[in-house]
């Protein structure tokens, strides 16, 4: 290991396993070996996954609790200089991902962690995982201004151990919207795009409804849902829920309307979909999500974005970079796809808000914060 660069462990689900939190975390460890400075590597929870990327050095299996006792081991061996956990209660086994706690208690080396979600109301349980990792760990990031007073209040977390670090978006070249459109067959459309890994919780439903009202005035519409099912809603309902959404399109009669591309995108794709998109929507139901990694790529590139009014979009969306419409309803999400429509000069003004806070969530910055953390951290 090179002695010039900090050697850093990140815990996480990874790549090719298909999870946000799993892009994520390729996407910081992809931007700290570009800086230089770090030699990262990863612990990656597993679940039937056979094959990883050489920056994974070993693996846990999530729904084995001894599995954590020997990777807290197999950490303080590694000759890393602190541990980066990635939580989410999904990701680890056990009651609300408790199985975390093992591996917590045999680490002899100092860690941090990154919270995906801070809940205002959490369960028991939730709310005793969070408060152990805050005794434990030196640092806590979340990646929402409107988390750190969530943290200090609900779960008692001292202020000076919180660290608020923005959601990275990747730096790839934008293209022109209107080639785009055409060389994707979609030359004349006013396109609202979603994208991300489609489960019940997404509000499609209201996104699709919105769309049909805006069709009898405005043909030209046309809504990208872009992703493929979550593979533990996969699991379990199939794609009854995908299949729920295409039944409401036909029975709104809007097929030209609404195209559904189920495959997990690359960023490449992503990025291109994003361009070429005029409006980004999120319908999101749960109004406590502190952070969204596909609104996040929805502000890095500039999009005027229509959302529900969940924490991360009310934050992200001040002072003029989007719209808010309210929950679990058709008619607000219409009408402010309607207010970009009808005023170009409107939508203009509102990317040119959108990306120059996006310019200050590039992976580049981003990697700079976390380098300068794990120093603090390591000190």
């Amino acid at each position: 290991m090179n002695a010039q660069k900090l050697p850093v462990l990140f815990l996480s689900t990874y790549p090719p396993r298909p999870c946000g939190i799993a892009t994520f975390t390729q996407d910081l460890v992809h931007a700290l070996q570009k800086a230089g400075k770090t030699e990262p590597g990863v612990v990656a929870v597993n679940s039937g996954i056979d094959s990883y990327p050489p920056e994974v050095r070993f693996t846990l299996e999530q729904e084995n609790p001894d599995s954590y006792l020997e990777a807290g081991e197999q950490i303080n061996r590694s000759g890393a200089a602190l541990l980066m956990v990635e939580h989410e209660y999904g990701i680890y086994g056990g009651n609300s991902g408790e199985y975390l706690l093992n591996l917590i208690s045999r680490l002899k080396i100092p860690f941090a962690v990154t919270l995906h979600t801070v809940l205002p109301k959490p369960a028991k349980k939730q709310k005793t995982i969070v408060n152990r990792l805050a005794q434990s760990c030196r640092k806590m990031v979340t990646m929402s201004p409107a988390s750190v007073e969530i943290l200090r209040s609900v779960y008692g977390v001292a202020p000076d151990k919180i660290a608020v670090i923005h959601h990275g978006v990747p730096e790839l070249p934008m293209e022109d919207r209107k080639l785009l459109k055409k060389k994707n067959g979609m030359e004349g459309r006013f396109v609202v795009s979603t994208f991300g890994l489609i489960s019940p919780g997404k509000g499609l439903e209201y996104g699709i409804e919105a769309i049909s009202r805006i069709a009898k005035s405005k043909p030209e519409i046309l809504y990208l849902i872009l992703g493929q099912t979550h593979p533990v809603i996969k699991q379990h309902d199939g794609e009854r829920y995908r299949e729920k959404l295409k039944q409401r399109v036909a029975d709104l009669g809007i097929a030209q309307n609404v195209r559904f591309v189920n495959r997990y995108l690359t960023q490449e794709e992503i990025i291109q979909y994003l361009t070429l998109s005029d409006v980004y929507m999120t319908p999101y139901l749960g109004k406590d999500q502190a952070v969204s990694g596909t609104l996040a790529y929805a502000v890095g590139y500039g999009r005027v974005i229509v959302s529900t009014p969940y924490s991360y979009a009310r934050e992200m969306l001040a002072d003029g970079r989007g719209l808010l419409a309210k929950f679990r309803n058709s008619a607000s999400l219409a009408n402010c796809i309607l207010q970009v429509i009808q005023n170009p000069d409107k939508q203009a003004e509102m990317e040119k808000k959108t990306l120059e806070l996006g310019k200050t969530m590039m992976w580049s910055q981003i990697a700079e914060k976390y380098f300068a953390l794990f120093k603090d951290v390591i000190r």
